[in-house]
């Protein structure tokens, strides 16, 4: 019984799917950090003429406005044309950013739309399980992480910032947009380089979360034959609705056993019921049968009804196991059932 509760197997599709639905997706912070902060630099490298345009554009502005009186219109006016400036420059950034963080959402999870997360839950507001939660092993360690990911994202970039401005006296020498452009090449490198290493270590995440996500989903084997209970339906009711279904049909096949032809029995183990109406069939058609109590029942109602009850063994029990209810019988039987209704007929003076 231990071992039933004991969370060992892997999670259904369903419980990754309940998961899902109440917002509960393995994401990695680290992993959409990296890919919003390659699209950021990507799209600083794709404006950075275009922002250093309006930046001279600006500047331009600023320089012109000196010796000129300050009133307040002329206040505003800067004020205005400043934020109009810092906000065309920062608008595109700010889109790529945005765009970027939803794509790393999708790469990791997928489509997700929920609401739940959204449900006020007034648990979170106790203090006291605010204080354990930012005092926790698990805060420690996380600060441990962050830490330590910086320090040496930090040590590559700055070795590499040391490897490059031994070059500076050389440099110096450069005309100053040949300068401008090797500042431009240097930090470039050193991006990539510190993104490189956000990368190694935002994959290692990546793995760690999923898995940290999919030991939580784990489930024991009584949950996942509970699941497989709700899924299917329990036995027992299952099994009661099979009942209720049998009952009915035995009910309508009841119901034809006074329309029929004759009853052809074992005698006492088996009753078919034949019906034969050529102007629908090409051949006699079995409409009841029964074994044991079933076909005492018949033969009973066949009684009432002056149904013609015909005793013969082997024809009862070739029908009953070889012709399924409302269905012709096969015509390896057209003889010896066309006897049985000839003298069922002959005596009604059919």
């Amino acid at each position: 019984m231990a071992d039933d509760l004991e969370k060992t197997e892997e999670p259904t599709p369903k419980k990754i799917e309940d998961a899902r639905k109440e917002g509960n997706v393995p994401k990695s912070q680290d992993t959409s950090g990296v890919i919003t902060l390659f699209f950021a630099i990507l799209s600083i490298l794709m404006l950075f003429d275009f922002m250093g345009d309006r930046l001279f554009h600006l500047a331009r502005y600023l320089f012109s406005l000196q010796g000129m009186a300050l009133t307040q219109t002329g206040l505003i006016d800067i004020a205005f044309t400043m934020m109009r400036e810092f906000l065309i420059i920062a608008l595109p950034l700010a889109l790529v950013v945005a765009i970027s963080g939803i794509i790393g959402g999708l790469a990791q999870f997928g489509f997700l739309f929920t609401t739940k997360p959204l449900t006020p839950d007034f648990k979170k507001l106790d203090p006291v399980k605010g204080a354990q939660n930012l005092f926790s092993l698990k805060k420690i360690i996380e600060g441990f992480k962050i830490t330590l990911k910086a320090m040496v994202t930090m040590g590559v970039g700055f070795s590499f910032f040391f490897f490059f401005i031994q070059e500076l006296p050389t440099v110096a020498l450069f005309p100053l947009m040949d300068q401008l452009e090797w500042v431009k090449d240097k930090m470039i490198i050193i991006a990539l380089v510190m993104l490189l290493v956000l990368v190694v270590f935002a994959l290692i995440d990546l793995v760690i979360v999923r898995k940290q996500y999919f030991d939580k989903l784990k489930m024991s084997k009584q949950e996942i034959k509970d699941e497989m209970k709700n899924m299917e339906g329990d036995p027992h009711i299952k099994g009661k609705i099979r009942q209720i279904q049998m009952e009915a049909a035995r009910k309508r096949m009841m119901a034809e056993v006074p329309h029929a032809d004759v009853v052809i029995t074992n005698p006492t183990h088996y009753a078919v019921a034949v019906k034969y109406d050529g102007t629908k069939h090409r051949a006699p058609v079995v409409i009841a049968k029964g074994m044991n109590n079933i076909a005492v029942q018949i033969k009973k109602i066949a009684r009432e009804n002056r149904v013609h009850i015909v005793q013969n063994p082997p024809l009862a029990r070739t029908l009953y196991n070889e012709v399924n209810i409302d269905k012709p019988i096969p015509e390896a039987l057209f003889a010896t059932v066309a006897e049985v209704l000839a003298y069922v007929y002959k005596i009604d003076n059919k």
